[in-house]
């Protein structure tokens, strides 16, 4: 299969459902301005990450959200709903997973799931069956019938977040998730929002942990001081392209057959003067991990001496670094 400029650059449709979508929100306590102006859309079946420094209003845009902060203006639609003239519609299909997991200790795990999953009125038969799949999930099966005091902080926050999940949620608001996680239940976390985003959920994750967002969202939105900003260069385009990182033996032929095929490719400063003489890499949009596998078989048939590939880290980070608000 020869490599094209569709290859690498075109990618599928946005989805129509609801997902979420904010217009000129805004919400002040006393004189400070948590939220002044802010515009987000979350696409059904996307992982959309939150980024901001603390005191850019993420948490007070999940409550409202969530259903739980009242805005003082603008429009919120989460799963189609209105989170405050139809509340309980908005609640039943939203995922709510604050920062720090609150929980009765003396219920075990199991118990705490059980309730939330009687609050969203699940028939019985339906929540056991549903919290032993999730214990499952989040690995804590052998926790399962154990006072919930007896939990690590870790722990807490698995269990946290197979309550978000109890009700199978269309959409799910994560505010830093990872917090507390060993590296294991990190990458746990990351192939189960993946997984989830690929049914159709709707995900929006707020986390400081910039390299892991980069890793798992298709989507980015940046606040700053309460208000929505668009950074010099957004980490991702929204439809599942991200920047590869492709070297070679000889940059010249890596760089004349991407020009011949219309790939959009642009230097790569790190790999500069790095290998042997001749060497280096490029920069280019490469569409999944399937495009990824098409464009290396593609450019070793044509001969070029490829020597790495992989996903340009850090895009998060650098778009972050852009934000000329936070600089002022």
């Amino acid at each position: 299969m020869s490599t094209t400029a569709d290859d690498v650059s075109h990618a599928p449709a946005a989805s129509t459902s609801p997902g979420i979508r904010v217009t000129g929100l805004h919400r002040s306590f006393g004189a400070v301005r948590a939220l002044d102006g802010v515009d987000l859309t979350a696409r059904a079946g996307a992982v959309t990450a939150l980024v901001g420094p603390n005191g850019s209003g993420k948490t007070a845009l999940l409550l409202v959200l969530a259903g739980l902060l009242v805005p003082d203006e603008g429009e919120v639609r989460v799963a189609g709903h209105d989170p405050v003239t139809d509340g309980p519609a908005a609640r039943a299909r939203t995922g709510w997973m604050p920062d720090a997991f609150g929980t009765w200790d003396s219920l075990t795990a199991r118990e705490v799931l059980l309730t939330f999953a009687a609050a969203y009125r699940l028939p019985r038969a339906t929540a056991v069956e549903r919290a032993a799949e999730l214990l499952e999930t989040v690995h804590l099966t052998e926790y399962a019938d154990r006072p919930a005091s007896v939990l690590s902080r870790g722990q807490k926050q698995r269990l946290g977040l197979a309550r978000a999940l109890v009700h199978d949620p269309d959409v799910l608001l994560l505010d830093e998730p990872a917090s507390g996680l060993d590296p294991r239940s990190r990458v746990d976390l990351r192939v189960l929002l993946r997984d989830l985003a690929s049914r159709g959920t709707t995900v929006l994750v707020s986390s400081h942990v910039l390299a892991e967002l980069d890793e798992m969202a298709d989507d980015a939105v940046f606040l700053s001081r309460g208000r929505t900003v668009v950074p010099e260069r957004s980490a991702a385009t929204g439809d599942g392209t991200r920047e590869w990182r492709l070297r070679a033996l000889s940059l010249e032929t890596l760089t004349t057959w991407l020009t011949s095929v219309g790939a959009r490719w642009r230097p790569d400063d790190l790999t500069a003067g790095d290998g042997p003489p001749g060497s280096g890499g490029v920069l280019l949009p490469v569409v999944g991990e399937e495009g990824a596998a098409r464009l290396l078989a593609d450019a070793v048939a044509a001969g070029v001496p490829m020597t790495g590939l992989a996903p340009a880290a850090g895009a998060l980070e650098r778009a972050y670094l852009t934000l000329e608000e936070e600089r002022r």
